[in-house]
This record gives structure tokens, C-alpha cells and sequence, in this order.
């Protein structure tokens, strides 16, 4: 499958946001908590680290190997061949245990992205073994940027994104500042901080609007944590049993009435839906991924 590969000019913002947070739910739904708990050490930089005097297929199978490692693909064996593409590179998807990986001429040059482009191709091979996938190329791509980012190895994805007065270079289908919400929202859950191994300061700027982003979703009604005002607000829906949205997002919902009214709202972790009774401070642990919510209903 084809890995995006854009010079000029790039998209910014979060446009494939919905995606997103379905390919994260996905990712719950079919590891689990505990086997997405299992990478919970990102990808090294040192294991990516590519000089101009290392032989370059030599290197690339060394850094190809580490990504196997990383996914926890032990009985996977990548083959990296260079060609002339559009994009910046394709993965063979057979039953393996061998997979054939080809990646752009233009990382012969540009070897410091070469552990990038193979984040996104070994990712693909993991969600194959998984048998998770989106409909669609583009969702699936998404899927794919998606995963490798919140299993610990699309960091370098991001840091592939560079831009200046004259051209600019983004690999992957998100755009860099969702790469930075899906960074975010690993660094929350992991506790880690991912923004020393940025070489590129267009990355670094990309990850700062990324987390907050992420901030704002662990700050929303019903959720304890949220802003007065955004209480406030939250306060008035319930009066009259309205749904909220938030550019155009669905934020929270009520269904029944009297005793019986239920508020429904995504968990800020998995972004599945959970739905509990209103009845003031409570705390709920989400159904999908576990996580403990402090919520005002």
C-alpha cells in the first residue's frame, strides 16, 4: 500500500479529526487495554539514526528489523528495495512471514527519513497481521499514520515534516498537527514527552496545537475538568435534554428524562462513547479502554 509522500503544500489543521478518533477506538477495540499498554516504550531514535556512512540497504534493514521489534512482529522479515515512485513508499501484503518493502529513490538522499517511511510501512503490515482495516484507501491510510503514531513509532512521521519560505516536505495522510493530537494523546496516556526528539521545528510547532487539542478533549463536559463556562453551558443542555457540538463534533448527548436521564459522552483516552446516569459527581470507568473519568453529570 502507497505512503503518502507531499513536498508543497501541506495541509494543516485537524480535517480527518473523526477518523482519527475511530482509528483509535479501533486500535482499543482489537488490542485491547492491556496489549495497547504493551507499547508503551516509543520507538529509540537512536534505532532510527541513519548516517551518510552507513551502507544504505544495510541500514535500511537494520532499522527496518528495530520497527519489527517495536510491533512485535517477530516472525515478520521486511526486504527494502529503492525505486523510482510517486510515493514515498509501498509494502507488499502477503501472508509473510516475508514482506516485500519498497521506498522512494529520493531517501537514497534524504536517509534521515527513511525510519519515518518504514514506521508507516511495518505499521501496515501490523494491521494486516491484525486484520484491521478502514474502508477505503484514504480512511485506511489514516488508520495505518494513526497507529503508528499511538504505538510508539510515528513520532518520526512528524518529525519528517518540514516547511520554510521556499518548499515544504509532509509524509503521511494527517496532517502534521494530527500527528501531533495522536502524539498527544499516547504522552498523556504514557506519561512520556515526546517533543526532545523533534529535529524539526515545524514538527515542534505541530505537536504543541496537536496537545492542545488533546488537552480540550479531556476537558469537556461531563468531565470535571472542564471550564466554568463550558459548565455552565453544559448545565443549560441538560435543562432542556439538547445535544452539544463543538465545531461540529458531537461533544455530548442526553437521552430520557427526569430520574432517568443519561448523558452520553466520548471517554478522552479511546474516544468510545460511554453513556451514564445523570447524578452529579461520579466516577466512570470507561467500558472500552478503562480509564477512570471524574465527571459532573
Amino acid at each position: 500500500m502507497p505512503d503518502g509522500l507531499r513536498r508543497s503544500p501541506v495541509e494543516h489543521g485537524f480535517p480527518h479529526l473523526a477518523t482519527v478518533r475511530a482509528a483509535i477506538t479501533a486500535l482499543y477495540r482489537r488490542l485491547g487495554p492491556d496489549g495497547v499498554r504493551r507499547f508503551g516504550a516509543s520507538f529509540a531514535p537512536a534505532d532510527a539514526a541513519f548516517t551518510d556512512a552507513e551502507d544504505l540497504l544495510p541500514g535500511a534493514q537494520r532499522v527496518a528489523r528495530a520497527l519489527v521489534r517495536h510491533y512485535r512482529l517477530p516472525d515478520a522479515r521486511m526486504i527494502v528495495s529503492f525505486r523510482a515512485m510517486e510515493h514515498a513508499g509501498s509494502v507488499e501484503l502477503a501472508a509473510g512471514p516475508e514482506y516485500f518493502v519498497e521506498l522512494n529513490d529520493r531517501f537514497r538522499t534524504h536517509r534521515r527519513d527513511i525510519g519515518a517511511a518504514l514506521s508507516h510501512e511495518v505499521a501496515h503490515v501490523l494491521l494486516h497481521r491484525l486484520g484491521l482495516e478502514f474502508p477505503g484507501t484514504r480512511a485506511n491510510e489514516i488508520l495505518t499514520d494513526t497507529a503508528a503514531a499511538y504505538l510508539g513509532a510515528g513520532w518520526l512521521l512528524l518529525d519528517a515534516f518540514r516547511e520554510d519560505g521556499v518548499s515544504s516536505q509532509k509524509l503521511g495522510y494527517l496532517t502534521p498537527e494530527e500527528f501531533g493530537y495522536v502524539l498527544a494523546g499516547r504522552a498523556l496516556l504514557f506519561g512520556e514527552d515526546p517533543s526532545p526528539w523533534f529535529t524539526s521545528p515545524q514538527a515542534y510547532t505541530a505537536y504543541v496545537a496537536g496537545r492542545t487539542r488533546a488537552l480540550r478533549d479531556a476537558a469537556r463536559p461531563p468531565l470535571t475538568a472542564a471550564r466554568r463556562t463550558d459548565r455552565l453551558r453544559y448545565a443549560r443542555d441538560r435543562r432542556y435534554g439538547r445535544p452539544a457540538r463543538e465545531g461540529g463534533e458531537a461533544a455530548y448527548a442526553f437521552e430520557g428524562s427526569g430520574d432517568g436521564l443519561r448523558v452520553e459522552f466520548p471517554c478522552p483516552v479511546c474516544h468510545q462513547w460511554n453513556r451514564v446516569a445523570v447524578r452529579g459527581r461520579v466516577r466512570v470507568r470507561c467500558a472500552l479502554c478503562r480509564a477512570v473519568l471524574d465527571c459532573t453529570t
